[in-house]
């Protein structure tokens, strides 16, 4: 039987979706499941494993019910996957922990000290994942030092998607993007990293075997096939990480092209054709296939601020769309829309969760800056919304010194569906923005490159008969001029801030 179909899975921190295209792209069915995460105290962010592996089982299995095709016809699934995730298991490849996310930070102190005390810099040179609680080199020199018992009675230690693998098939493997995204992976060698492996405390033999993200794995079994509507002979392509599936899947994989995220969280990542590194630390490399590599910098604080600020200062927007029966977003999206650029004055530093890029500072607290009388809720509102783009402007001048200005920024994630959001983009980067029509980029970059990796299409370029029209954003030049204005006062206060970030998170440590 002739294949016609492809299947992206993207396991995301929340929920793991499942998305069934045809090969020119199109989406035919889909299916999301989500998932909790476990967080008792602030430090800690955990999830079930085997909740995500059944995720993943179900949310195959329904795309292909509801597509209503055969088995045979599926050509291939291909994964795609959050990063950073650390489970350690046993002999049997039965976990013995839970899920440790990137949004984990207990181990903060051992980030601190790989930094300062043990080479970290030169570590983050060679490997591209910069130095923080993120990263599972910080995960795992925590647990070698301070949760010893566990860490010599593991056998491996993986990440979700190797877990999906190992239960699939039987293999530890763990693709080059997923492995380049562990502070232990050497860029230039695609082989574990020596000295990185020393300050973590494992052997390379602890660890998966990483292949490329290409790697194909054949042999399902029948069970597991049965439950997702899927032959046994079903190839399956061990894919790659969520943000560079991303960047493919909204075709913005040409030197020069950059792809903004904002999801729960954010990103901000460019293509180029070899590993490049930051002097200063403030930017991440991960693998993509061939010669691609993925620069840029992730944000914790993306979508989750709106959620914020509907939940703390939209009481009363959220109680009239209940009225009305509308979305409490479209009516805080109109209060902000009423409001000038720059929120006459107000500025707001989005760090509600710390921050990843570009401050890299787990103690990085929130703060709106320049409140007066004059501001109202719509105010706090388009302070709070700007802030998040604000931020990820800074990540792109970052960019911006190691590769040059970017010739086209594609737009994708959730807040992409605001034009108010879209528009101030624009007007916040002073250039023209693209949305692509699809919103399921890491997905449509996945099940691509499992035609790829098939020999089905020739080159990763493809995508670009693949994604579908998109909104054209030009910047409001007297908006741009503003917001120039502001960001230089931005950028400084969140610099001057950070020895009182230290001493407020010590606070709130002792007293909360």
């Amino acid at each position: 039987m002739n294949t016609k179909y492809m299947i992206g899975v993207d396991i995301g921190t929340t929920s793991t979706k499942s998305v069934l295209f045809t090969k020119k792209g199109a989406i035919v069915a889909s299916h999301g499941i989500e998932y909790p995460l476990y967080s008792p105290s602030p430090a800690i962010a955990e999830q079930d494993p085997e909740q995500i592996f059944n995720a993943v089982i179900e949310t195959i299995g329904q795309a292909v019910a509801k597509a209503g095709i055969h088995a045979g016809e599926v050509a291939c699934v291909s994964f795609s996957s959050a990063m950073h995730s650390v489970i350690a298991v046993d002999e049997a490849g039965l976990p013995i922990t839970r899920c440790i996310t990137w949004a984990d930070n207990r181990s903060a102190e051992w980030t601190n000290k790989i930094k300062n005390e043990m080479n970290g810099h030169d570590i983050y040179l060679r490997t591209g994942t910069p130095i923080h609680p993120m990263s599972p080199l910080s995960k795992l020199t925590w647990l070698s030092h301070d949760e010893k018992e566990l860490f010599d009675s593991t056998y491996k230690f993986i990440s979700i998607k190797e877990y999906v693998f190992l239960k699939l098939f039987g293999e530890y493997v763990v693709d080059h993007s997923i492995a380049s995204a562990t502070g232990m992976f050497n860029l230039e060698l695609l082989q574990w990293d020596l000295e990185a492996l020393r300050v973590a405390g494992v052997q390379a033999d602890r660890l998966s075997t990483p292949v490329p993200t290409t790697y194909k794995l054949e042999g399902l079994n029948d069970g597991y096939a049965q439950r997702m509507n899927l032959l046994p002979t079903t190839p399956f392509i061990v894919g790659a990480s969520d943000g560079v599936l991303s960047n493919l899947g909204v075709n913005a994989i040409k030197p020069g092209s950059v792809a903004v995220t904002i999801g729960t969280s954010g990103a901000i990542r460019a293509v180029t054709n070899k590993p490049v590194t930051d002097p200063l630390g403030r930017t991440f490399c991960y693998a993509l296939a061939d010669d691609l590599w993925v620069i840029g910098g992730p944000v914790n604080n993306g979508g989750m601020i709106f959620r914020w600020v509907r939940d703390q200062i939209g009481s009363e927007q959220v109680e009239e769309a209940k009225r009305r029966g509308v979305d409490a977003y479209e009516l805080l999206t109109e209060l902000a829309a009423k409001v000038g650029a720059g929120s006459d004055g107000l500025i707001f530093h989005p760090y509600l969760s710390g921050e990843r890029a570009p401050l890299w500072d787990a103690n990085a607290r929130g703060s709106y800056f320049g409140l007066g009388l004059h501001h109202k809720t719509g105010h706090l509102v388009r302070a709070a919304l700007e802030g998040v783009i604000y931020n990820l402007h800074t990540v792109l001048m970052a960019l911006e010194e190691l590769i040059g200005k970017p010739s086209s920024i594609q737009a994708t994630g959730g807040f992409a569906r605001s034009e108010l959001w879209r528009q101030m983009m624009s007007d916040i980067f002073d250039q023209e923005l693209q949305v692509p029509e699809s919103i399921e980029s890491s997905c449509l970059g996945a099940a691509i490159l499992g035609l790829y990796s098939l020999g089905e299409v020739s080159s990763l370029q493809v995508v670009s008969e693949m994604v579908g029209g998109s909104h054209v954003h030009q910047p409001n030049k007297q908006n741009a001029a503003i917001y120039a204005e502001i960001m230089p006062i931005y950028v400084r206060l969140s610099r001057l801030l950070t020895e009182e970030y230290a001493e407020i998170t010590a606070f709130q440590k002792k007293w909360m």
